[in-house]
């Protein structure tokens, strides 16, 4: 079997006689490890396209959960958890940037609805093209079996994590 650096850190680990399960250890650190690949990956493709992880979040919202393309700014905070400050800045960068633009709302005269442009949408579709690519790179190393079941074994987890914050503090 081949070794990579968490087994190397997890022989210190055990070596030092540290009280740590070392399979839970190795779960948790692969898992980091492979979190911020990916993420340094999405920053390098949205980098490249002139766009922010905080503008994706903004463009993904507008993209994947609307089918106008639009909503309010105080859905789209709701939604991101920002506050009004925050989105508002968002929102100014986008629209500067020619990827989404502010109308009118139609049914109520004194508020907005943020609208994503045919350039935002292209940026956001170019991006997460070349996004894909790069994730189907991170699996390739799998077996389409072993995806579905490493899938199945990370929904487990997340939907224990899930169920656990849902529990009330205290």
């Amino acid at each position: 079997m081949q070794r990579d650096h968490v087994d190397r850190f997890l022989d210190l680990v055990d070596g030092a006689g540290v009280e740590l399960d070392l399979e839970v250890e190795g779960i948790v650190d692969r898992i980091s490890g492979i979190g911020r690949r990916i993420r340094a990956a999405q920053k390098e493709t949205l980098a490249e396209h002139g766009l922010t992880p905080e503008d994706w979040s903004v463009l993904s919202a507008l993209r994947l959960r609307r089918a106008d393309g639009r909503t309010s700014p105080g859905t789209l905070a709701r939604d991101l958890e920002l506050s009004s400050g925050a989105m508002t800045s968002r929102l100014d960068r986008l629209e500067s940037l020619g990827h989404i633009r502010r109308l009118p709302d139609p049914s109520d005269r004194r508020a907005v609805v943020v609208e994503l442009t045919e350039q935002g949408r292209a940026a956001w579709d170019a991006a997460a093209e070349v996004q894909g690519r790069k994730e189907s790179f991170f699996a390739a190393a799998l077996t389409k079996d072993e995806q579905r079941l490493l899938n199945g074994l990370l929904r487990k987890l997340m939907l224990a994590l899930e169920a656990r914050a849902r529990e009330p503090k205290g």
